[in-house]
């Protein structure tokens, strides 16, 4: 049984990491941290959750034997700091994305974490979209031949841009980046063409990411100027192609008071994506590429298996670093667009 705290309890805590494995019979949630000047904002959904220990004093939290892994979800500015503060206190730790500011100062917690003979992960759930599994699942398939080309799409259209200040890379394309490393690995080179439209040099809202892998390219690409949706992901192969329907934004979801229930079903049909390929006949053949449910328990999956068995992490530092210098260099181009 892994014993588990959060710090913080905001909507990942309570969407994308509690419902995943609160009715698990291996893990148990026994902390929420949350500073005491951040308890009001959250302090309405306490009640739903009378198994879990409300605290303010993290102290309890690190000092408890009973706890394995501490779980970081705060602003971005915390994630070093609480890292490190739990690696020292003897704790497995799961750090909400971005994991760090920098390459550098994510090398320094995970070279802790080694010292200290402790799990150390960032939170990159998002390599379990239902999305992006139905994209591997025709990939793996073999249907679409040698892959060619992936183009990744996470779109809005904002008068304004997301935000005024830069932030859209380390909290949106570190998802999709991550994403395309999952796939295919490391790539060989980056072609970077990164703006600061609405802000000039104050933020970063719009990118164009190229990884090359060989004769094969995958493109990440966010616009805030995207009035008609392009598919959420696009994949063309020597044998075929296939698309996926553009992201619903959970930005624009309405927020209700109490648990959160996850979505098990399948997505609608209208969700679905469509693939067309040539068989071994040469026959043309269009099929429509069913799209699940997410599965974001499946780094508490991997999380146990590392802490008690000591499997690879599904999310290697490696992997992290290059994440993270791909951002500071995407993030650096948007700077000097002032």
């Amino acid at each position: 049984m892994l014993t588990v705290a959060y710090i913080g309890f905001g909507v990942s805590v309570r969407e994308y990491h509690i419902p995943y494995v609160e009715n698990r019979n291996d893990i148990q949630v026994k902390y929420v941290f949350r500073r005491a000047q951040d308890i009001a904002q959250n302090a309405l959904y306490e009640p739903f959750y009378p198994q879990i220990i409300f605290t303010s004093d993290l102290d309890q939290v690190l000092e408890d034997p009973q706890v394995d892994l501490v779980v970081v979800n705060t602003p971005d500015s915390f994630h070093v700091p609480y890292a490190k503060q739990i690696l020292n206190a003897g704790k497995h730790v799961l750090v909400e994305k971005p994991f760090a500011p920098t390459a550098a100062q994510a090398k320094e917690v995970l070279d802790l974490a080694k010292a200290k003979g402790l799990v150390c992960m960032p939170n990159q759930n998002r390599r379990f979209d239902a999305d992006l599994l139905a994209v591997k699942k025709v990939m793996d398939s073999g249907k679409l031949g040698t892959i060619v080309k992936l183009e990744s799409h996470y779109d809005y259209f904002k008068t304004n841009g997301w935000y005024d200040h830069f932030g859209t890379l380390y909290n949106l394309a570190v998802h999709t980046i991550d994403q395309v490393i999952g796939l295919f690995g490391m790539p060989e080179h980056v072609r970077y063409d990164v703006r600061s439209i609405h802000h000039p040099g104050k933020a970063d809202d719009y990118y164009d990411l190229d990884f090359y892998y060989g004769n094969m390219k995958a493109t990440v690409s966010t616009s805030m100027c995207v009035l008609l949706d392009y598919p959420r992901f696009t994949v063309h192969g020597t044998r075929g192609s296939m698309t996926l329907p553009p992201v619903v934004h959970n930005s624009g979801k309405k927020k209700t008071i109490g648990r959160h229930v996850i979505e098990t079903a399948d997505a609608p049909k209208e969700r679905w994506g469509v693939l067309k390929y040539m068989d071994d006949a040469g026959q043309l053949i269009t099929e429509a590429v069913p799209v699940g449910c997410a599965h974001y328990e499946r780094i508490y999956d991997n999380l146990i298996d590392a802490i008690e068995n000591g499997a690879p992490k599904c999310i290697s530092d490696d992997q992290v670093i290059k994440v993270l210098e791909i951002l500071e260099e995407a993030t650096a181009q948007a700077k000097s667009h002032a």
